[in-house]
Order: C-alpha cells, then structure tokens, then sequence
C-alpha cells in the first residue's frame, strides 16, 4: 500500500500551460526538454510527449516530483544550534538551493527579456539587477564555502573542545566576515530591492504569459530564500563566531 506520495497529480490530458499555471515549478521540467509551455503550450500532456516520442509516464513523474513541497518550519532553534552544525546547514540548503536554481533561472531570464522587452522596458534594467545579483552570489558563495566557513567551523570546535591552540586560530576572521556583512550582502540586499521595486513585489501585469508569470514567481521564490540565508548569516552565525574571537582575544 502507497502510504506517501505527491500532493499533485498530474492528468496528462491537461494543457501543458495549465499545469505551469498551477505550479510554476514544473516549467524547469518542460524546458528541460523542449516542451513549450507559454503561448505554444496549449496542447495536452499525453499529446506532446507523444508527438516528441517522450515517454508520457516518465515525464509525469518528473513533473509530479517537481511540485511536491518540502516544508521548513520557522521555528525550528536556529539561534540554538553548534556553529559547525548551522554552517553546514546554510551550505547544504541554501547554498545548493542557489546553485541549482541561479543557471536554470538565468538563462529562462535572459531569454523572456530578450522576448518581452519591447513591450516592457522595464525588463531590461530588471535583468541588469538580476545579473549583478548573479555575479554577487557567485562570489558569496566561494568565498564563504573556501574561506570563512571552514574557518568558523575549526574555530568553534576548538573553543567548545577548549583545545589550547585555539586562540592561535584567531587571525583574519573579523575582517574578511565584516566584509562580506557590510559589502557582500549590502550589494544582495540592494540588488533584491530595485528588483522588487521594478516589478511591483513580483506582481506580473494582468495580461502577463505564462513565461512572465514563471520568471516573476522565481524571482520571489529566490527572494525569499535570500532573505532568510542572509537572516542566518547576518544574525547568527557571523556574530557568534567574532564573539568567540573577542573572546580569544581577550584571553591572549
């Protein structure tokens, strides 16, 4: 007996673009695979595998997989847990939600603006802060990836372990991690709020297609994660670990 499965269920009768308006998650599958799911879209499912030699069950599935939803509670005690712990965590699901998103999410980007940006001028500026924003998070990412976290994960195992060389970690964190709060996620937030600004809170206009829909609730979707990684960083993790420093300062 089936205990668990997706909360969706795809009809493979219904119109690609119906599916993509329902969810627009499932647009990564159909892009994925040529399927054009916004002004050409309005064809069923079954119709389009079939006349792409798809196997329809195998991208229903795909499909379905694309639209289950994983919930993350806010209350989980993110203030609470070893700095190592919530390092890897932020890596794991934040970081790996950007690199799996920012490509796929850029190239839809550039190809709707490309598209639309005679009809909406403003497009073009909101893929210049896209773009910026890409670059931005790119380096973010390697830069606390290769330096800051595996250096805030030995200099708290040091200091809960109360090993004796702990304080000989305490060199450059304060500085590099200064930086990238008051730069590096400076230049995001900004970046988030023009984009906002240029696209009235992700609201598409009344008579938007299917690939503005799809791009704007991306952007919130990405937003959104932003917020909260930055949240963790900002408020957390980047506090907590020049707190040890000092610390270990003081004690030198």
């Amino acid at each position: 007996m089936r205990m668990f499965g997706p909360l969706n269920v795809i009809n493979v009768k219904a119109l690609v673009t119906e599916i993509v308006s329902n969810d627009y998650r499932t647009a990564d599958v159909f892009r994925k695979y040529g399927i054009d799911f916004c002004c050409g879209g309005k064809w069923p499912l079954q119709m389009v595998c079939e006349n792409k030699g798809l196997d329809t069950h195998f991208i229903k599935t795909e499909l379905e997989r694309a639209m289950q939803v994983i919930h993350i509670t806010p209350l989980l005690p993110f203030n609470t847990w070893a700095l190592d712990f919530l390092a890897d965590y932020i890596v794991n699901v934040h970081h790996a939600y950007i690199s799996i998103t920012l490509p796929g999410l850029k190239e839809h980007l550039d190809m709707f603006v490309q598209e639309h940006r005679k009809k909406y001028p403003n497009l073009v500026e909101l893929n210049e802060h896209f773009n910026r924003l890409y670059g931005e998070l790119l380096s973010h990412l390697k830069q606390e990836e290769e330096l800051i976290f595996p250096y805030i994960r030995k200099l708290y195992r040091a200091y809960y372990n109360r090993e004796s060389y702990a304080g000989l970690l305490v060199r450059t964190l304060r500085k590099p991690v200064e930086d990238l709060m008051h730069h590096g996620h400076d230049n995001i937030e900004k970046a988030l709020h023009y984009m906002r600004l240029l696209t009235d809170n992700y609201t598409p206009p009344a008579q938007a297609c299917i690939s503005h829909k799809v791009a704007y609730l991306r952007l919130r979707e990405l937003d959104n994660d932003l917020v909260q990684h930055v949240h963790l960083e900002n408020n957390i993790l980047f506090p907590k670990a020049i707190a040890i420093e000092k610390e270990l300062t003081h004690k030198e």
